[in-house]
């Protein structure tokens, strides 16, 4: 199981084409409100950026938070995403510790579900897929 790292965050030119290729391939939708993955300033232009996604809890507050089952531990962490059980109650944002989930102007969650599809629209090679069982492990270095 594969999950998305922001790893060379350093190169980051704050383009959102990650962000953009998430709302279009995965979302079928052409918003900033609509992407799973958001890229934010870490304090200035010359500061560089931050990417803000799911960072794969295991197990994942916001299926505990859910409701209706609209979100489902996913193995490896994160979650699966059932968008027609989904009532747009907030509950899941209000549970992800770090702000990752996010809604659009109708209450509707947008989450990074680690499908990488981003990661072949970073210009300059931020993004990466690792596998899990690596990372929980420590047989490889998460980024910070």
């Amino acid at each position: 199981m594969k999950i998305l790292l922001a790893a060379r965050m350093e190169r980051c030119i704050g383009c959102n084409s990650c962000a953009l290729a998430c709302a279009r391939l995965v979302h079928k939708r052409m918003s900033w409100s609509t992407s799973g993955i958001r890229i934010h300033s870490s304090g200035g232009i010359s500061t560089g950026f931050l990417a803000i996604n799911c960072l794969a809890c295991d197990p994942p507050p916001c299926a505990a938070a859910c409701p209706t089952g609209a979100y489902t531990p996913r193995k490896g962490g994160g979650v699966v995403v059932k968008k027609d059980l989904c009532i747009r109650c907030g509950a899941c944002a209000k549970a992800c510790p770090v702000n990752a989930i996010y809604l659009d102007f109708d209450g509707s969650p947008y989450v990074c579900i680690h499908c990488g599809r981003c990661v072949a629209f970073c210009p300059h090679d931020c993004l990466e897929m690792a596998e899990v069982e690596e990372l929980r492990a420590g047989t490889r270095e998460v980024p910070s």
